[in-house]
C-alpha cells in the first residue's frame, strides 16, 4: 500500500467516517446523468433518421421537421461554400497553368522563330560561298553567266543596255 491511502485508512478508523462513500455517491450521480443524456442522444438520432416516431405528437413531429429544415440548409450551405471554395482553387490552378503553357509556347515561338533564322543565315552564307548555287563574281563582265543549280546546267545571259549614242548635231544655220 501507498503511504498515503494509509493514512487515509488510518484517519477513516479513527472517525469511523468512510471517506470515500461521499464521492462514490457523487461519482454514481453523475454517471447517472450521463447515461440518460445518452439514452436522450439516441433516442433523438433515431428520430432523425425516421425511427422511433410513433410517440411523438403533432408539435414535436412539427418541431423534429423544422429542426431537420435548419440543419438541412446548414448542411447545403457548408457544401456549396467548400465546393465553391475548391472551384476558385481550381480556376487558380487552371490560370497558373494556361500562364506557365502560355510563356513556354511563347518561349517555343520565340527559340523555333531565333533557330529557323539561323538556320535561314548559315544556309544563305553556305550559298554565297558555294559556287554550284551560281554567285559569280565575274569583275564586272556581264555578257554572260553560267550557272549549276541542283545539278542542271542553265546559262543566264546578262546583257548592259547599250551605251546611248550622242544625239545628231543640230543642222548649221540657215543662211
Amino acid at each position: 500500500m501507498t503511504r498515503t491511502k494509509k493514512i487515509y485508512d488510518q484517519y477513516q478508523k479513527a472517525l469511523g467516517t468512510d471517506l470515500w462513500s461521499a464521492q462514490y455517491e457523487k461519482m454514481q450521480e453523475q454517471l447517472r446523468k450521463l447515461k440518460d443524456i445518452n439514452h436522450m442522444l439516441k433516442k433523438e438520432i433515431r428520430q432523425r433518421i425516421g425511427e422511433d416516431l410513433n410517440e411523438l405528437s403533432i408539435d414535436h413531429l412539427r418541431d423534429l421537421e423544422q429542426n431537420m429544415s435548419e440543419a438541412l440548409n446548414g448542411v447545403r450551405g457548408r457544401k456549396y461554400h467548400v465546393i465553391k471554395t475548391q472551384i476558385d482553387i481550381y480556376k487558380k490552378k487552371v490560370r497558373n497553368l494556361e500562364d506557365r503553357y502560355g510563356n513556354l509556347r511563347m518561349e517555343y515561338v520565340r527559340s523555333s522563330l531565333e533557330e529557323r533564322h539561323r538556320n535561314l543565315w548559315m544556309e544563305y552564307e553556305a550559298r554565297l560561298e558555294d559556287p554550284q548555287y551560281g554567285l559569280v563574281d565575274s569583275e564586272g563582265d556581264y555578257e554572260s553567266a553560267a550557272a549549276l543549280v541542283n545539278g542542271v546546267s542553265n546559262l543566264y545571259i546578262c546583257i548592259p543596255p547599250a551605251p546611248r549614242a550622242a544625239s545628231p548635231p543640230a543642222p548649221p544655220p540657215a543662211s
